[in-house]
């Protein structure tokens, strides 16, 4: 099979199929109740068992404020109303376990979801968390917990949500093939940034595969083998060799200077999504942090992130670089990233509605929380904070009137924060490259954030498969905007990076070289390769180049005269 790449590497293994089918609870009528008690009786041990394991796996991994959270959840199986209540159920109703379980399960939510009082509120997430868990158990729906794997498997699913990305043990994924998604997708970009090998957009995967089948593939050219023979698999065991041996043969260039031949200096950078990404910007020499996307806080829990869960975060992250520039990105919820504990509207179109800026803007108690955060966190480093999704000049103004205002109350309370904070916004939005002369007289810095420029700018949806192929990064649209805004900012003396994964092209990082981009933020796992091709290449030379390319009028040229250029 061929799909699009998503990560570099080659991966081999025995598959496990990740399915988030939703719970089909049919009310039956029963006659052996003690036999329905005894089922319950052995989910409940089998979930306790596994909530066990996830607590003290988190203990030991995250810090004893995450392990609680399944402290509660263990407590829940141990609540004899909710427990009785079913028993009784059960007997009274004369019907299975499941559905005596689900509705004096959802009798509890109600309840809860009704209370005045926010934490109890909370609890209401916990008995849903824990009530699915128990159901999936006595429907005999495998609990697949990806922090607990216990064998080393290549991950085959629809798609991958960014939570689940963010909690596996990558010590025993050795890959990830997906029905969705393209280069840009999070699962994609979650794949490069633990290193993980990854092919996406395969349509039907998980129809043509089963648990305990074996694949081998590539994820620099997409290609995957089903069940291969041993002639094939005995060939990519030499593919992941000379992989492995070029990546060593990188290492080389750890502490070297990121500078063409003629002596243009960039800066490399890496993107990462919670404090475990550090490992690997240490590990690929990274000049610092071009995009912290900080709406991982936020994931994979019931209840807002406190101030100073948040604090702890951005301190690591700050202090783990030392002195090296941290650009900090504000929440960017909405689109594809949702929150279970905050509920939206249905949207028809929620990546062009309520999310990132303007949601904080909104909600000004979420946004006031975390800059009260950034700003602590900021003398422990070199912090920027940047704002996502800026529209209008209106946004950024009030965005900055908003951190100004915590930054008094800060004073205020006699607490710290750096005085050298440098303020940016990314450019994401169609409308905010086209007037960003104006808007960089407002900012210390601008960062193109591509994946939704081009999406933006192209109407394409990057996840429909059906148009994919024209969310092209070479289209001369995209391209005009990216050197409007590279100029722009130049005029108005700020400098301009890139934490779109455009910047990690190695087809377009000459182009980008030749703009006179001043840093690129990529996936660590890029950051050596492209040292590698800037210390090749002569600016003067690129900008000559660059000059070619933008009088070309359209994508397929461009890349074509790109690749004959660097055969």
């Amino acid at each position: 099979m061929k799909g699009t790449s998503a990560s570099p590497g080659i991966g081999l293994g025995r598959v496990l199929i990740i399915q988030n089918e939703e719970l089909n609870i049919i009310k039956k009528q029963i006659e052996s109740l003690e036999k329905e008690k005894e089922r319950f009786l052995e989910a409940i041990q089998k979930s306790k068992i596994e909530l066990s394991k996830i607590r003290d796996k988190a203990m030991k991994e995250l810090g004893e404020d995450k392990a609680a959270i399944f402290d509660a959840h263990l407590l829940v199986l141990e609540d004899p109303e909710l427990l009785d209540g079913t028993i009784k159920k059960i007997d009274a109703d004369k019907v299975n376990v499941e559905y005596a379980f689900k509705e004096i399960a959802n009798q509890f939510v109600s309840i809860f979801e009704a209370m005045d009082n926010e934490y109890m509120r909370e609890r209401a997430a916990d008995i849903k968390d824990v009530s699915n868990r128990l159901l999936r158990n006595l429907l005999g729906i495998k609990v697949i917990d990806l922090s607990l794997l216990e064998e080393e498997s290549i991950l085959v699913s629809n798609d991958l949500t960014p939570s689940e990305t963010a909690t596996m043990d990558k010590e025993k994924v050795l890959g990830f093939l997906t029905n969705i998604g393209g280069r840009t997708s999070h699962t994609a970009i979650m794949a490069r940034s633990l290193e993980i090998p990854a092919v996406v957009g395969l349509k039907n995967i998980t129809e043509l595969l089963k648990d305990g089948d074996y694949v081998a593939f590539n994820g620099e050219t997409g290609e995957v083998l089903i069940n291969p023979r041993d002639e094939e698999i005995a060939s990519y065991k030499k593919l992941k060799e000379q992989y492995e041996k070029e990546k060593k043969e990188l290492e080389a260039l750890r502490g070297e200077i990121s500078e063409t031949i003629d002596g243009r200096k960039v800066e490399l950078a890496g993107n990462i999504g919670t404090p475990h990404d550090i490992e690997g910007l240490i590990k690929n020499d990274a000049e610092g942090v071009g995009l912290y996307r900080t709406e991982f806080i936020y994931m994979d829990r019931d209840s807002l992130p406190s101030e100073e869960e948040q604090f702890k975060a951005y301190k690591t992250v700050l202090e783990s670089l030392e002195k090296k520039p941290v650009v900090i990105r504000t929440l960017d919820i909405g689109g594809d990233k949702e929150l279970s504990y905050l509920k939206f509207d249905k949207e028809m179109n929620p990546f062009l509605g309520y999310r990132a800026i303007r949601l904080c803007l909104d909600k000004k108690e979420i946004f006031k929380t975390q800059l009260r955060a950034l700003l602590r966190a900021s003398v422990y480093g070199n912090l920027k904070i940047m704002f996502p999704m800026i529209s209008s000049l209106e946004e950024l103004l009030e965005s900055k009137k908003i951190l100004e205002e915590v930054k008094s109350n800060l004073q205020a309370e006699g607490l710290e924060y750096s005085n050298k904070i440098e303020v940016g916004i990314m450019i994401e939005v169609p409308s905010a490259a086209i007037i960003s002369d104006m808007l960089a007289k407002h900012v210390d810095f601008f960062s193109i954030g591509t994946n939704d420029l081009i999406q933006y700018t192209t109407a394409v949806d990057r996840m429909n498969e059906k148009i994919h192929h024209l969310y092209n990064p070479f289209n001369p649209a995209v391209l005009r905007l990216i050197k409007m805004v590279i100029d722009n900012g130049h005029k108005e003396g700020i400098w301009v990076g890139m934490c779109g994964e455009m910047a990690g092209d190695k087809k377009i990082i000459p182009i980008l070289l030749g703009l006179g981009l001043d840093e690129f933020s990529m996936s660590p796992i890029s950051i050596l390769p492209a040292r590698k091709l800037i210390k090749s290449l002569k600016f003067e030379e690129m900008k000559e180049f660059t000059d070619k390319v933008m009088a070309m009028d359209n994508a397929t040229e461009i890349e074509a005269f790109i690749e004959k250029s660097f055969e």
